[in-house]
C-alpha cells in the first residue's frame, strides 16, 4: 500500500516540522494511527513505514484485527467509547493505553477486572471540553475532581487527559477547547507537584500528566501548537473510511 507510505511520510514530516517550529524536540509527540474501518494490512502498511501505535475505536473491531497483526508493533490503543461490558475482551488485547476513561463507574469497573488479572493499566481521563451532548467525556470543570478519585484505584495508573475537538473544517474553532484542556493538564501538574489534589489528598504516584491527547486530521497541527503530544490520525493517513466494509 504504497499511498499509506507516502501519507505516513509526509505527515510525520509535517509533525516534526511543526514541533521544530514550536521550539520543541522533533520526537516530542507520539501519532497514534486510528485504524477504524481499515483492514489490518492497512495498519501493517503503517507500521512497515515506520509507525509504532495504532489505535482502535471499538472492542469488537480490534478483536477482528489485533489479534492477526504480525508485524511488530509499540502499542495498541483503545480511543472510543468503553462499554463496561466489553472490559474483559479489551483486557485480553493487552492495550498499551485507554484514552477514554469518561466516568468514576467506568473507572472503577476496570479496576475491578484488572484485579481479576492483577494487572496494573495505563489510561487518560476523557474530557469533553466543547460541551456537546454526543460526545462522552468528564465536565472540565469536573476533570481535577476526577484524575483525584481515580487515583486511588490501584490497578489503574493516570498518565494524562484526553480531547475531541469541534467537527469543523475550521481549526481554529477548535483551538480554545484545546487550550483550556491544557490549563487543566497544567494544574494537575502542579498540584502533584505540590502533593495535592483538589480533595486535599495527598498526590499519588498513580498519576502523572505525561499525554495530552488531542488533535485529529482536521487540527493536529493547532493541537500540537496547544500542547499536545499524542494525535490520533485516520483519515490523512489511510484516507476516508469504508463504513461499507462490514466493519
Amino acid at each position: 500500500m504504497p499511498q499509506i507510505r507516502d501519507n505516513v511520510l509526509a505527515v510525520t514530516a509535517a509533525i516534526k516540522n511543526k514541533l521544530s517550529a514550536l521550539g520543541r524536540d522533533p520526537e516530542d509527540a507520539i501519532l497514534v494511527a486510528v485504524t477504524k474501518t481499515h483492514p489490518v494490512e492497512a495498519i501493517e502498511a503503517s507500521l512497515e513505514a515506520g509507525l509504532g501505535h495504532f489505535g482502535e475505536n471499538k472492542v469488537q473491531e480490534a478483536q477482528r484485527k489485533v489479534p492477526f497483526i504480525t508485524r511488530p508493533y509499540e502499542g495498541f490503543h483503545f480511543i472510543g467509547h468503553l462499554q463496561t461490558n466489553k472490559i474483559k475482551a479489551l483486557l485480553e488485547l493487552k492495550p498499551c493505553l485507554i484514552h477514554s476513561i469518561d466516568s468514576l463507574y467506568l473507572a472503577e469497573s476496570l479496576n475491578a477486572a484488572l484485579a481479576r488479572f492483577n494487572r496494573v493499566q495505563d489510561i487518560l481521563v476523557q474530557v469533553n471540553t466543547t460541551q456537546e451532548a454526543s460526545k462522552s467525556g468528564v465536565d472540565l470543570s469536573n476533570a481535577i475532581e476526577m484524575v483525584g478519585q481515580i487515583s486511588q484505584l490501584p490497578f489503574l495508573r493516570v498518565k494524562g487527559l484526553m480531547t475531541i475537538g469541534l467537527m469543523s473544517i475550521d481549526a481554529e474553532r477548535t483551538r480554545p477547547h484545546f487550550q483550556k484542556l491544557k490549563q487543566v493538564f497544567d494544574q494537575i501538574n502542579t498540584m502533584i507537584e505540590e502533593g495535592s489534589f483538589a480533595s486535599g489528598d495527598p498526590g499519588s504516584s498513580a498519576v502523572e500528566m505525561r499525554w495530552l491527547s488531542m488533535g485529529m486530521s482536521d487540527d493536529f497541527l493547532v493541537a500540537l501548537e496547544e500542547g499536545s503530544n499524542m494525535l490520533r490520525l485516520g483519515s490523512v493517513l489511510f484516507g476516508a473510511r469504508n463504513y461499507g466494509s462490514g466493519k
